[in-house]
């Protein structure tokens, strides 16, 4: 490596979002610390390897697979254009990880694209959750395992959430969310197994929430999440989307790829709601949609409840 090399690696080794090159055929040739320190693979672990390969596999915010289809990483390489998009990235550990990638390419002398850099950043959002993390560390009122908060946490949110509803009229979502056959995975896969995927499950649903947004574990393997300032559009967009990234999420051991999925129960809060009363109805709206099937969200509005197709 010539000096000059050595100098421009230390620069972007040094900086904050992730950055890495790829060839035509998107093999990746320079991985750098911010993109370690954000998708959780060490530099020797992915150079050399397609960036498809099991490895950041990008989804959108439906879940859709864009190295399948629409991998703006693709069209940068085979148009010679930039691109930028706000994905969510596979980590390591099997969680999603929202950011934004911005993609230019690689051109020769003859200006024909032979490669491609791409520079991701975690999105302000997630930013705001590792503030909300260290404060609730300070404050007890984070659960050690999934680093979400925690069911006294749950209460207090959730009694401050109808406290402002009903003097303010600031309307509230609330979602039940149960991992689907949560017992069959910890038989099958031992509780070590099974504590991973409830870490997976609690991160990946912070990355798909608003920065308004508050989930918390509520007990084993279920999780309540309040949005902030909901309607019936906004709350069944917040639902869905946690759906189809925790879908996607995908946690490998020893080689196995396991994924799990959720079935929720989103309400909105009324103004004769007691704290009680909206907690048993987000419950029994998530027990019906285990009973449809799971992985999917049963909505109630009000009088008129109906089941979010997909």
């Amino acid at each position: 490596m010539t000096t000059d090399s050595k100098f421009y690696k230390e620069i972007l080794d040094n900086l904050s979002d992730g950055v890495y090159f790829v060839d035509a055929n998107r093999r990746i040739t320079y991985w750098n610390r911010g993109a370690e320190r954000i998708a959780g693979y060490l530099a020797r672990e992915v150079t050399g390897r397609c960036c498809a390969d099991s490895l950041l596999m990008h989804v959108d915010a439906s879940g859709r697979q864009l190295c399948n289809s629409g991998c703006p990483l693709s069209e940068t390489i085979k148009t010679g254009k930039t691109h930028s998009a706000d994905v969510f990235l596979h980590h390591k550990d099997g969680h999603r990880v929202p950011v934004e990638v911005r993609i230019s390419p690689i051109l020769d002398e003859q200006g024909r694209p032979v490669g491609a850099v791409e520079t991701f950043s975690d999105n302000s959002a997630k930013v705001a959750s590792l503030e909300r993390i260290q404060l609730l560390e300070q404050q007890a009122l984070l659960c050690p395992l999934t680093k979400v908060g925690n069911r006294r946490y749950a209460r207090m949110n959730l009694e401050t959430r109808l406290d402002e509803y009903r003097r303010y009229g600031w309307r509230f979502g609330l979602l039940f969310v149960d991992v689907d056959h949560f017992k069959r995975f910890n038989d099958t896969y031992g509780h070590s197994a099974g504590d991973d995927v409830l870490k997976m499950v609690a991160k990946s649903l912070v990355s798909a929430l608003r920065e308004s947004d508050f989930v918390s574990r509520w007990g084993g393997e279920e999780f309540l999440i309040t949005a902030n300032n909901s309607d019936p559009d906004k709350l069944a967009a917040v639902a869905e989307r946690c759906c189809a990234i925790i879908r996607s999420s995908v946690l490998e051991r020893a080689g196995v790829r396991l994924r799990v999925t959720i079935s929720v129960g989103a309400t909105l809060a009324e103004p004769e709601d007691s704290l009680e009363s909206i907690l048993a109805r987000a419950d029994r709206l998530m027990y019906e949609s285990k009973e449809a099937g799971r992985d999917r969200v049963t909505f109630d509005m009000g009088s008129a409840m109906a089941e979010l197709a997909r």
